[in-house]
């Protein structure tokens, strides 16, 4: 079951504005993040709670198995780059990043096939 997530009203239209976007209106492999704002709670950008993970938020992730933890930031295309700690919106890692709060516990799928859970500790809300 996946936790319940809350988008704000920028987030969305920036979002959907680039999904119909000719180089991305038709490609498959954003239908994750499709599927993710249409289930998402909308809240006005004033009426975010601080504890969400946005666009350019920082967060703070534990490994639920390891312990081990770490920071992603979640960024717009243009703005990911590699081993540089942030994750692409359009990647299905940061799709299943938006939304979630502090506490709430995802299943991730790492890049080598392995499923983990991942808890949520903390987030610094982005700009």
């Amino acid at each position: 079951m996946k936790p319940e997530i809350i988008v704000s009203t920028r987030d969305l239209e920036r979002l959907e504005a680039l999904l119909s976007k000719p180089p991305t209106r038709n490609r498959s492999d954003l239908d994750g993040l499709r599927a993710e704002l249409e289930r998402a709670t909308v809240l006005d950008d004033e009426e975010m709670p601080n504890d969400v993970i946005s666009m350019n938020s920082r967060a703070r992730f534990r490994e639920e198995m390891s312990g081990r933890e770490y920071d992603l930031t979640l960024a717009w295309p243009h703005d990911a780059g590699s081993g540089d700690g942030t994750v692409s919106i359009f990647s299905p890692a940061g799709s299943a990043l938006l939304g979630l709060s502090v506490g709430q516990i995802i299943d991730w799928h790492t890049p080598d096939g392995h499923a983990i859970q991942l808890k949520v500790l903390a987030v610094q809300p982005g700009a």
